[in-house]
C-alpha cells in the first residue's frame, strides 16, 4: 500500500512519500543533519486523511546535500536612451530525503 502525504517546508507544500528525495529552498542545516517535516495530510488509494501540523505526527527527513541553483539573469532595456542593467540571482538550495512518514 503507497502512502503518501503531503509536507510543508518554508510555506510551500510537497506530495511525497517514504524514500523521495526533495530539492526544497535552503533550511540552515548542515548535511547528514535531521530535519523535522510538518504532515498536512495523507492519503492513498482507499482514502484521505487531514492533519493539523503537530510534532507527534510530524515526518522526518535526512539533509543530502546544500547546493546552489540555476543562475537566473534578468535585463532590463530602455530604447533609444542607451539604458541596460543586467542583473544574476542563483537560489540556495537543500536536497533532503524523506525517511519517516
Amino acid at each position: 500500500m503507497n502512502t503518501h502525504a503531503v509536507i510543508q517546508i518554508q510555506g510551500k507544500q510537497y506530495i511525497t512519500k517514504k524514500g523521495d528525495e526533495l530539492i526544497v529552498e535552503n533550511v540552515n542545516k548542515e548535511e547528514g543533519e535531521e530535519i523535522i517535516l510538518p504532515i498536512i495530510m495523507y492519503f492513498n488509494e482507499e482514502s484521505a486523511e487531514i492533519e493539523i501540523p503537530k510534532t507527534e505526527t510530524a515526518g522526518k527527513g535526512k539533509v543530502l546535500e546544500n547546493m546552489k541553483g540555476d543562475k537566473i539573469r534578468v535585463a532590463k532595456y530602455k530604447s533609444k536612451v542607451r539604458y541596460r542593467k543586467v542583473r544574476g540571482f542563483r537560489p540556495h538550495l537543500t536536497k533532503i530525503q524523506v525517511t519517516k512518514i
